[in-house]
């Protein structure tokens, strides 16, 4: 009995495993897209890139910057236009230019503006270009896909947590008629209670680890085998995932175990045959 408690429980701590997974995966998914969103700083001809890379580093809302130069902006153009008008206007007349990554949290359209001016202000920078309605879109659709993914991710939980508690039920279930002979007997609740909760607490544990050894290897399996990255495997990240399933069959089963176990107590003897 207590295997198939423990084996039980560690499949739905496997589902609320997932379902972080999938909160870590959006997030990562909205950092990625949100750093792919581009500022352009148009330099003037004196600009000095040996003064503007380390200004640039220096700057808060930069993720990481690309330098490009006057002749890479003329390849460019030929390429995807292919023409060359320095042939018929005898020069380059394309600039150098950086192309900024910005930070996630620098990616809103009300931080542009301020970006624009602060950029604006550094010598060397003649004109700052960005895609303001582009941004919008994708901060709706984040905004949008976030909901969504949320709302999943809560009916999920929900699931989790009913059929643990369920399972939880049934194992007590089984020990109504002794729990109801310690009430005769003069146990005080607490004293019934405890050694109960203590138990289950125990299956929630172990089965809390087993879930976290399936995740990983199923992980490892996802992102190192197949290539396929769902969220950087940062310290944070690992210790988020695993303190989040072991947090969730600890507590769960605690009060599961509490509560049933306080209903059987509450139970008469003459009842206990209808159920």
């Amino acid at each position: 009995m207590y295997l198939t408690t423990t084996l039980s429980v560690a499949l739905v701590l496997f589902l609320v495993g997932l379902e972080s997974v999938l909160m870590l995966s959006a997030r990562s998914l909205v950092e990625r897209v949100k750093q792919n969103v581009t500022v352009t700083a148009v330099l003037t001809q004196s600009a000095d890139t040996a003064v503007l890379n380390p200004l640039l580093t220096q700057k808060d809302y930069c993720h990481h910057f690309t330098y490009i130069s006057a002749e890479q902006a003329l390849k460019e153009h030929i390429r995807s236009l292919g023409e060359d008008p320095s042939k018929f206007l005898g020069y380059n007349p394309l600039s150098a230019s950086y192309e900024l990554h910005l930070k996630a949290a620098y990616a809103v359209p009300d931080s542009l503006p301020a970006i624009e001016r602060d950029l604006m202000a550094v010598r060397g920078i003649a004109k700052v270009i960005y895609q303001k309605d582009l941004l919008s879109v994708v901060n709706k659709n984040i905004h949008e896909i976030s909901i969504l993914l949320f709302a999943v991710a809560l009916i999920l939980l929900l699931i989790a947590v009913a059929l643990i508690i369920n399972t939880i039920r049934l194992h007590i279930y089984s020990k109504r008629f002794l729990i109801n002979t310690m009430t005769l007997v003069g146990a005080t609740s607490w004293m019934i209670k405890a050694p109960i909760v203590r138990k289950n607490i125990g299956i929630g544990l172990v089965a809390a680890i087993l879930a976290v050894a399936a995740l990983a290897g199923a992980i490892y399996y996802v992102q190192l085998r197949l290539g396929i990255l769902l969220f950087p495997l940062t310290s944070t990240n690992v210790a988020l995932l695993s303190a989040t399933v072991v947090l969730s069959g600890v507590l769960i089963t605690f009060f599961a175990s509490l509560f049933a176990t306080g209903h059987y107590i509450r139970m008469k003897t003459d009842t206990m045959y209808e159920i």
